[in-house]
Parts: structure tokens; C-alpha cells; sequence
């Protein structure tokens, strides 16, 4: 009696199910009924046992029984198991048959044992935007990274997409649950939830746990209760949760200085009510394969669930909302004094109530970023206001910009008219150079001579020659005299793009020579280690989506530059994990204004920041245009329909259309959180939010001759080639 998935096989015998290739069982599970129940202590225990009884129809197996809890209450489960496009789904019934007053709540788990596992390191793990290969480069307190933790669950809705994949590192096996449908729907309320009853919470978790046989509840401050339970221990297990139980996550020791001679976490639980006649249901998709690395299994278990689950395509108008951009940038650049010109750091939205003036040379400013933007509109479309407008944000910079080494400074104050003490971090000093050198670009091309405008540009890279290591790499953040402030090396591509072009406008070797043995050293580290980590400059040196979005920047240029077909594998990578950061399925939340899109909007299109967090932005708007460059060299229809996604999806969060109220139409938050369905947000706006919708928008029409990919797909595959070979024409 079983289900075939190619080579392997489900099997049922003795009331339990193991998953079997050629005679070795991979995955398994004795006692597939288990049952979370609160009780009147409120504490959280657990019970299993096997099926009563199982039947085979042919294609579908049936399995059901009744498990009763030491208090008397009974629960019904009822599990088919059927083939579908080469997996099979695990949908569950579970019903209230009777109920004991001191069982107060119930969840249960589909889940199967990793039979070759001793330690969860023996596996390595993809749940997006949440853990890749052994969260080594996570946060202590994400799943994954402290691997003495029983439990490493995380919601769904924290996820990108709603899986969780594991990949032996024996054999290769490969087991993978996800959520079947995007058929998640609202709470019955608010709340941050602990330990929390709630019959219309539809949410799961996903993850590996090795509980020991006993409950573990967390006390307000943190203290663990643990009590000898009824379930079994096999071993480590892939675990689907529903509903949710979220942890055992955090050390909340510093947060409430309480010692109790111990790391406090948390473990955070939603269940359904223990009351008779209640039932609810759950579809799981199980999916196996046999990958040789972690990468192609990445791969894998991304395309399948993104093809299954993807949200339907954000109607936008580009033409309008870049022109909404592009207009708002005009009303908010001005003279701050002194000839300081730029847009103010942050406003509060929906009136656009300023909140900090201060000027930002690249990362969440973008203050040379926007100046090239409204020079590059302005000639196009023959705005003078706008172009002048850019080109005083450019002359400021230019005169002012740069210490006395050469190399630009972070931030100015137009209040103090003095720069603020930032270390110099290669990734914010990227940004604006490579906006200035476009700038000057731009300007010769039509007859304009700025000469300081690229001598500021070759001081700065004589500045990074000088400090680059001889393994061609480069720290993370400088002090201002050249010498390390963080000893990190992960972000040595982000100022790659930056030497390919100055070469290109220049024609010096030693900027040539610099790009490349900076792109040798990230092929070996940041791609082939994965280390995809530290450019979100606010943040730890941690993974995030903008490491990956800037090494395929970097490995672009380089591919653009030689043609080598090891920069576009390195590329292909970097954007197979960056994709990874987008949520691309959607699920409703709560908004208690009605002035922000997401109250009528879906929150598919955002991606969070650092790993493991949730919630997010929609900085992935940034990458609209190197993904769809990614369609045109190697014609995978993929990248092409994700550039189109994260081009309209990302403007979920915008008021395109001016039907929210905000003062100025087209703009959209900074970003919050939503993981748990809440949407938590400061309601402000910074620079790059606007920056990151222009950039890939006005470079399709650049390169295209259009704003959007529908407008851009009008082109023959030929004429696509011809004009994706930027660099052709880069240099004036």
C-alpha cells in the first residue's frame, strides 16, 4: 500500500508512513496523529499515536483515527494522501469529537523524520528570506543558527514563499512541505501572540524541531516550564504546524535584564479551540528530489512553489507613476543653504510632514541617485527645471563631497553645514559615485563638459586602489583615512560596477585591474560561499536581499565587460538567491489607516531586509531592470515574467493613482512589518523609496524604449540583443 513519487515511495504499514528508495527508508513517521493541546494550566502538551485504519483507492490513500488526550477529549483525524504534477498532497481534517474542561485548545503537525539525521547541521535548509544552507550568516536569534534550540519553526507569513526545504548532506535526499494554496485569511484579531486561542487563524508554521519528551512553555519573562509529556521522540523532523507555532527563537535576556542563569527565548503558539463539533482542514504539498549542493536545490524548491502560488500581477500604469516619481522629486528638491541642494531624509506620510533634513551620498539617501535621475528626465524629455534641479544636487556633491584623501563623505547637514561622522562604507560610496560618473556620462553625450565632475570620481577610485587588499577584496566600512572600520569583506562587490565603468569612460588598466580581482574574490566568497551579507548599511553584516541585488550589479558589469561566461554563472546565482527575497504570494492584514495602500492592496512585491525578520519593503523594485537584462542573455522565460512581477508588484505599496490621500501622488512608505498579519509601519518616506522605482524604470527606457517589460517585449529578440549590449555605447 503506498503513493509513488518517481523513484520513491510512500508506504503505509502498521498505522504508520515511511518514504523509501530502493529499499532505504528516507523519511518516516510512526505516529503520524500528533496533537499540540492547551490545557487549563496553559501549558501547551502533545500526544501521537499511529492511524486506526488506512485505505488505498488507487490513486488517493485514506488514513484516519481518533486520538484521545489523557484528560478524555478526542480528535478525529482524517488525512488523504494523493498524487498531483509530480508531488503528493496531505490534506488534514481534524475534528472535535469530544471535549474535556481542562483542554482548552488544540494544533497539529504533518511531519516526517529525517531518517540519516543526528543534528539538524546535518541537513542544510532553505525557507526564503528565513534560513539558506546552515544560517551561518543569520542573527543568534533567527531559526537555524543555534542549533542546541528543540524547536526552529517559523510562520509562514514570515516567509517569501510558504516553504521549508531540507537537503542531506549524505546522500542529497531531499524533502520539501509547502502550503498548497495561498488560501491564507485574516485572524479573528489582532494581537502578538504567546499562547493564544483563535478559531479563525488560518496561518502555519514550517520548520525541523527535536522536541525532548516533555512540554517547554515560556513565562512572561522568559522562564521555561517544562513537563513530562505523552509523545514519542524519533528523531529530527520536518514539522508543518498548523496553526501556527512560531520559535523557539530570541534571548530576551538584555531586553529584560532578568537572569535566570539561562538563555530565556520565546516559543510563540496560536491554536484552534477544543470545542466539540469544531473542525478544521489543511492542505500540505510534499515534494522530493536529490540535489548534489544546496544551490540547485535552492533553485528547485523556489520555482516550483513560485510557479504554484504566485500573486496576480499588479495593474499598473508605469508611464504615469514614473512621471508621479519624477514629478514629487522636482516639488522636494531645493537649496538648503550654501548651495546644498537635495530632498529632505525622511517625511511622514500621508501629508509629507518633513521629519530630518540630511543629505545621504548613497544607501537609504541617494542624494546623487536622484540628481542623475532628473537630469537623465530632463534631457530626455526636455524638462529644464528638472534637469537643472539634478545638476545642482551633482555640483554640490562634486565640490563639497569629497575628504581629504578623495574619498566621499556618507552624509551632509545642511543645519550643522558640516558633514556627519560616518565611516566611509564602500556600499553608500558606490552609489553616489556611480550616479555622478553616469551624471557626467550623460552630460557629454550631449555636449557638456564637467571635467570635475569625473575627476571627483577618479579621486575616489584612486582612494579605493589604494586600500584594496591583495586578495582583491575590500572592507566593509573605512575610517576616513583609508584605514578598516569593520573587517568584513562581504560587500567587496558592490563597488565593482563603479570600476568597470570608469575604465570604460577612462581607459586606465588600473581601474580594469581593480573590478576584476574584486570580482575574483566574490566569486570564490559571496557567491560560492553564499555570502550574501552586510550591504544594508543600518544593519549587523548579516544576509540580506541587497548584498544579492548588488553582486548581480557587480557581476553584470563584468559580464557585460568580457563576456565570460564565469561572471553569468556567478550572476545567474546572485539572482537566484536575491528572487528568493521577494514575497510572491499574498495574504490579507490588518491596517488600521485607511490612507495606506495596504489597506485595500496585497503586501505580494515587498521583501524583507535582513534574514529572518518578515515584513519588508519594496526595495526589490530595484532589480526590475537587471532581471529582465538576466531574460535577454540566457532567454529564460523565468526571469522575464519575474521582472515583470516585481516591476508592478512593488508599486503595491504606492499611491499610483492618487486614491489614498497622499500629498504627493505616486510616493510610498519606507517599509514595516506584517508577518503577523498586523501591519506595523512609521508611515514615512525616504529618498531611495523613490529612487529604486526610477532607476530600473528610466533605464528600460534607456536601453528598451520603454517603462515597462510589456512595452519593452514589443522589441524583436534581435533588437532586445543588440540593445542589451549597454557597454557598446557607455562610454561618450
Amino acid at each position: 500500500m503506498g503513493v509513488k513519487i518517481g523513484e520513491r515511495e510512500l508506504v503505509f504499514e502498521d498505522g504508520g508512513v515511511k518514504i523509501v528508495r530502493n529499499g532505504e527508508v528516507l523519511f518516516f513517521n510512526k505516529r503520524p496523529m500528533y496533537a499540540f493541546v492547551k490545557t487549563s494550566m496553559a501549558v501547551t502538551e502533545f500526544f501521537d499515536r499511529a492511524y486506526d485504519q488506512v485505505k488505498d483507492d488507487g490513486d488517493t490513500v485514506t488514513a484516519a483515527g481518533v486520538l484521545t488526550t489523557p484528560n478524555g477529549s478526542e480528535l478525529k483525524f482524517e488525512d488523504t494522501y494523493e498524487t498531483a504534477s509530480g508531488s503528493v498532497v496531505i490534506s488534514r481534517n481534524v475534528t472535535v469529537l469530544k471535549k474535556d474542561n481542562d483542554d482548552l485548545g488544540f494544533a497539529s503537525k504533518i511531519s516526517f523524520v529525517l531518517a540519516d539525521a543526528e543534528t539538524i547541521r546535518d541537513y542544510q535548509c532553505f525557507a526564503p528570506a528565513t534560513w539558506y544552507r546552515d544560517n551561518e550568516f543569520a542573527r543568534p536569534y533567527v531559526i537555524g543558527f543555534d542549533s542546541d534550540c528543540e524547536y526552529h519553526l517559523r510562520k509562514e507569513t514570515a516567509m517569501t514563499l510558504p516553504l521549508f526545504a531540507a537537503r542531506s548532506k549524505r546522500n542529497g535526499e531531499t524533502i520539501m512541505l509547502s502550503r498548497n494554496k495561498a488560501d491564507v485569511t485574516l485572524p479573528g484579531r489582532m494581537y502578538h501572540f504567546t499562547q493564544i486561542i483563535d478559531e479563525q487563524y488560518s496561518a502555519a508554521s514550517i520548520g525541523l524541531s527535536r522536541p525532548e519528551d516533555k512540554t517547554i512553555n515560556y513565562l512572561y519573562y522568559g522562564f521555561p516550564v517544562r513537563k513530562q509529556t505523552g509523545a514519542v521522540r524519533d528523531g529530527i523532523s520536518i514539522d508543518y504546524v498548523y496553526p501556527s507555532t512560531d520559535g523557539q527563537v530570541g534571548d530576551h535576556q538584555q531586553v529584560y535584564n532578568i537572569d535566570y542563569m539561562m538563555k530565556n527565548k520565546s516559543l510563540n503558539r496560536v491554536l484552534h479551540p477544543m470545542k466539540e463539533g469544531f473542525s478544521d482542514h489543511y492542505e500540505v504539498r510534499l515534494d522530493l528530489g536529490n540535489f548534489d549542493d544546496f544551490y540547485p536545490m535552492m533553485k528547485w524548491a523556489w520555482r516550483s512553489v513560485y510557479d504554484r502560488l504566485k500573486d496576480e500581477l499588479f495593474d499598473v500604469d508605469q508611464d504615469l507613476q514614473y512621471h508621479n516619481n519624477i514629478e514629487a522629486m522636482k516639488l522636494l528638491t531645493g537649496d538648503y543653504g550654501d548651495g546644498a541642494w537635495g530632498v529632505p531624509f525622511s517625511s511622514f506620510l500621508p501629508g509629507m510632514d518633513v521629519d530630518s533634513i540630511s543629505m545621504q551620498f548613497g544607501f537609504v539617501g541617494q542624494q546623487p541617485g536622484i540628481g542623475y535621475q532628473l537630469m537623465d528626465y530632463g534631457l530626455r524629455e526636455n524638462d529644464p527645471e528638472a534637469c537643472e534641479k539634478g545638476r545642482n544636487i551633482i555640483r554640490f556633491w562634486v565640490a563639497k563631497g569629497a575628504n581629504e584623501n578623495g574619498a566621499p563623505h556618507g552624509c551632509y547637514s545642511p543645519i550643522n553645514k558640516a558633514f556627519e561622522p560616518y565611516p566611509i562604507w564602500l556600499r553608500m560610496s558606490a552609489d553616489g559615485l556611480e550616479n555622478i560618473l553616469d551624471a557626467y556620462v550623460l552630460t557629454k553625450k550631449n555636449n557638456e563638459e564637467h571635467p570635475d565632475w569625473l575627476g571627483f570620481c577618479e579621486n575616489a577610485a584612486e582612494f579605493f586602489v589604494k586600500i584594496q587588499n591583495p586578495d582583491g577584496s575590500f572592507y566593509r566600512a573605512y575610517e576616513v583615512d583609508g584605514t578598516m572600520r569593520m573587517d568584513s569583506k562581504a560587500n567587496t562587490i558592490s563597488i565593482v560596477r563603479f570600476f568597470v565603468q570608469l575604465y570604460l569612460v577612462t581607459g586606465k588598466e588600473e581601474y580594469r585591474d581593480a573590478a576584476i580581482r574584486a570580482g575574483e574574490w566574490s566569486y570564490d566568497n559571496v557567491y560560492k560561499n553564499f555570502e550574501y551579507r552586510g550591504s544594508t548599511c543600518d544593519n549587523t553584516d548579516v544576509m540580506d536581499n541587497e548584498s544579492g541585488i548588488y553582486a548581480m550589479f557587480g557581476f553584470l558589469s563584468l559580464y557585460d565587460l568580457t563576456g565570460e561566461d564565469k561572471w553569468l554563472e556567478a550572476l545567474i546565482g546572485a539572482a537566484d538567491y536575491t528572487e528568493t527575497w521577494t514575497y510572491s504570494w499574498g495574504f490579507p492584514v490588518y491596517c488600521d489607516d485607511p490612507s495606506v495602500p495596504f489597506s485595500k492592496r496585497s503586501i505580494s512585491g515587498m521583501s524583507p531586509v535582513t534574514i529572518g525578520t518578515g515584513g519588508g519593503d519594496m526595495y526589490m523594485a530595484a532589480c526590475a531592470y537587471i532581471y529582465y537584462r538576466l531574460y535577454v542573455i540566457t532567454d529564460d522565460e523565468h526571469y522575464r515574467d519575474y521582472a515583470e512581477f516585481i516591476h508592478n508588484n512593488s508599486r503595491n505599496g504606492n499611491d499610483v493613482y492618487g486614491e489614498f490621500g497622499y500629498a504627493i501622488k505616486g510616493l510610498s512608505w519606507e517599509g514595516g512589518a506584517f508577518s503577523d498579519q498586523v501591519l506595523h509601519t512609521l508611515h514615512h518616506w525616504l529618498p531611495w523609496v523613490t529612487y529604486v522605482e526610477l532607476d530600473p524604470t528610466s533605464r528600460l527606457m534607456d536601453t528598451f524604449g520603454a517603462y515597462d517589460i510589456a512595452g519593452c517585449e514589443k522589441l524583436s529578440p534581435e533588437d532586445k540583443k543588440a540593445k542589451n549590449r549597454i557597454y557598446d555605447h557607455y562610454a561618450p
